[in-house]
């Protein structure tokens, strides 16, 4: 599938495909999308834990595990950060991805390098306190259990890719979560509230990212 580089609303980078008119992350802001969902509504709930299991459903450009990986240096918070992706994006794509410096991290840019140069399937210290597991791996074919604590659900769109939103796939999310663990995403679709219940969420609508009036968080309880 075809696949091209776009400049977002922020200035931040993302990856479009045309043949599905879908991006990779927000066209309104790929890194204020990022922060808002993820970082705001998902992993600063836990800023008073020591350690923290992440689990990321599309690790796609790195943008998620890099803008987690800021935080555990301000919070000097250890992250085991999984990433599964069943398409990585090439290594030319990665060196054209400019979130190292919207982001003013020139410093870390070598984490950023090696988050998509290490090695797949395998645990890769980072820094002292981040640790990177990227698994090659259909989202269907996800069978932890009780593993996370934090789950950022990335799936590209329910409008493109409806299967990677059922029933049957947040089953396994919330089988992957501990108890009390949260999954965040970008998504507000009405059939995808629905899937989240009956997998046996509790499901809260919050404010959206720029560009989007809406976002779910979802509970395990």
């Amino acid at each position: 599938m075809r696949r091209e580089i776009q400049i977002t609303s922020d200035g931040s980078t993302t990856i479009h495909l045309p043949d599905w008119d879908e991006n990779y992350h927000s066209k309104h802001g790929a890194i204020q999308e990022a922060k808002h969902v993820f970082i705001k509504n998902g992993l600063s709930l836990f800023h008073q834990h020591s350690s923290l299991d992440v689990l990321e459903i599309g690790f796609g450009t790195g943008l998620n595990a890099f803008v987690t990986f800021l935080e555990t240096k301000k919070n000097q918070q250890r992250i085991n950060y999984i990433g599964i992706e069943a398409y990585p994006i090439l290594t030319e794509e990665v060196s054209l991805m400019n979130y190292v410096e919207e982001l003013n991290a020139t410093d870390d840019i070598s984490v950023f390098q090696m988050m998509h140069s290490c090695d797949w399937e395998k645990k890769n210290l980072l820094s002292n306190e981040f640790q990177l597991t990227k698994r090659k791996q259909f989202f269907q074919d996800i069978d932890d259990a009780s593993a996370f604590d934090l789950i950022y659900f990335d799936a590209f769109g329910y409008r493109v890719q409806p299967e990677l939103w059922t029933v049957e796939v947040f089953a396994k999310m919330y089988s992957a979560l501990r108890p009390n663990g949260i999954l965040v995403t970008y998504a507000a679709r009405g059939v995808v509230k629905r899937n989240m219940l009956e997998a046996g969420f509790t499901v809260e609508k919050l404010e959206g990212p720029p560009g989007k009036r809406e976002m779910f968080r979802a509970k395990k309880t």
